[in-house]
């Protein structure tokens, strides 16, 4: 099992500081979800899920019922 580094993309960085502003359960399920996609990328909780055409290679966990977390993952990076 291997902790990856996180490196986050200016978009998604921006609403992650939204998020923790305006709602601390959502930023905590979030927080959750990105320390999972260290650990265990491809399972746990957030129904992980393997996307397919122009985003093949990147993953997604859902944070509630309309917003999800994508993820690409390296053996040592995990890109959100």
């Amino acid at each position: 099992m291997t902790n990856r580094n996180v490196e986050w993309t200016d978009n998604v960085w921006d609403k992650y500081i939204y998020w923790q502003t305006q709602d601390k359960k959502i930023i905590k399920r979030i927080n959750t979800l990105i320390k999972e996609c260290q650990r265990t990328p491809f399972e746990g909780t957030g129904k992980p899920e393997s996307l397919k055409a122009n985003l093949s290679g990147f993953w997604s966990r859902r944070i509630d019922e309309k917003e999800s977390v994508q993820n690409s993952v390296s053996a040592e990076l995990a890109r959100v």
